[in-house]
């Protein structure tokens, strides 16, 4: 599984599912509801463009969840939860989060890609950020991702 809340789903996230779908039989794109982010599109909103960016992949499943990360895991099956290392400044807070999911269960192992290099300095914040100023975003997104958030920053300039 692919965890994480996706606000939004970048052409960082889109290459690492895109090669662990290489890697493995089935991944699952988990999106965490997780309101104590204070998300940008609500979860159903996240999941259905998820589900437009991947769905020419036949073995990536897209799913929402609240709660702990290693419960859904386990309770959907899944062993293997995959995270992404953009810069050095990633794994400390990966490598914390890696260990406590091991404390929590010995039934998820969590392992590491790095993205591909044009994509390791995108971040779903700094996307925002820049499309909240009206910034050009299409090289760092999905059409469907940079129209839904060029319409959410417009109902915001009303």
């Amino acid at each position: 599984m692919y965890p994480g809340t996706f606000d939004p789903f970048t052409n960082g996230h889109n290459d690492l599912v895109r090669r662990a779908s290489r890697i493995f039989d089935k991944v699952v794109v988990a999106i965490a509801a997780n309101p104590g982010k204070a998300p940008l599109f609500p979860l159903e909103k996240r999941i259905e463009l998820v589900k437009i960016v991947l769905a020419d992949l036949d073995n990536v499943e897209v799913m929402g969840y609240t709660g702990l990360t290693v419960e859904f895991a386990r309770n959907n099956g899944l062993n293997v939860m995959m995270r992404g290392l953009r810069a050095v400044s990633d794994f400390e807070f990966e490598f914390q989060l890696a260990t406590m999911s091991r404390h929590l269960t010995d039934q998820v192992e969590t392992v590491f890609l790095t993205p591909t290099e044009q994509f390791n300095f995108i971040s779903s914040t700094l996307i925002r950020e820049i499309a909240s100023l009206g910034g050009n975003i299409s090289e760092f997104v999905h059409p469907a991702v940079a129209d839904a958030l060029r319409a959410r920053f417009a109902k915001q300039a009303l």
